[in-house]
C-alpha cells in the first residue's frame, strides 16, 4: 500500500511504527552516540586503542540495531521508527571514524606509545610541548617510510 493514492488524490496515514520496532530505534541510537562519544573522548594514547576498539563495536551494534528496526517496520508496513535514521547515520560516522582511528593505532602504533609515556613523564607545559613536536617528527618520518616504500 502505497503512502499516496492516486484515486483519491490525497495521502493515506500509516500506521505507526510497532512499539518493538520503536524500542530497537531507540537504543540503536543510544548506542551509536555512545560510539560516537567513544571516538571523541579519545584522550590517553595508551589506552586509546581500547577506546577505539570499543566505539567500533558499539557503532556496529548501532548499526546492526538502526538496520533491524528499518527492516522491521519495512516488513510490518508501518512508518519508520523515529531515531532509526539518525541513528544509522551516526552509526556510520562513528564506524568510520573509529575504523580510521584504528588503522592510525596499527600503523603509528609505537610513535603513539612513545608519546603517551612521554607526555605521562613531562611534568611542564615546555616539556608537553617538546613530546608534541617529537611525536611530529616520529609521525611524519613514517608517513615518509611508508611513501617510500609505496613508489619503490
Amino acid at each position: 500500500m502505497s503512502p499516496f493514492d492516486q484515486r483519491t488524490d490525497k495521502t493515506q496515514a500509516m500506521a505507526p511504527a510497532e512499539p518493538a520496532a520503536q524500542r530497537r530505534a531507540v537504543a540503536a541510537l543510544l548506542v551509536a552516540l555512545l560510539s560516537l562519544t567513544g571516538v571523541l573522548a579519545l584522550g590517553d594514547p595508551q589506552r586509546g586503542v581500547y577506546l577505539v576498539a570499543y566505539a567500533l563495536l558499539a557503532g556496529a551494534v548501532a548499526m546492526w540495531l538502526a538496520v533491524t528496526s528499518l527492516a522491521r517496520a519495512r516488513r510490518s508496513r508501518t512508518a519508520r521508527p523515529h531515531g532509526s535514521a539518525a541513528a544509522t547515520a551516526i552509526a556510520g560516522i562513528g564506524i568510520l571514524l573509529s575504523s580510521i582511528l584504528l588503522l592510525a593505532f596499527i600503523v603509528l602504533g609505537r610513535q603513539m606509545s612513545q608519546y603517551g609515556q612521554c607526555l605521562s613523564e613531562a611534568g611542564t607545559t615546555a616539556a608537553q610541548q617538546s613530546c608534541q613536536v617529537q611525536f611530529t617528527h616520529a609521525v611524519n618520518r613514517e608517513i615518509a617510510s611508508l611513501r617510500a616504500e609505496e613508489q619503490g
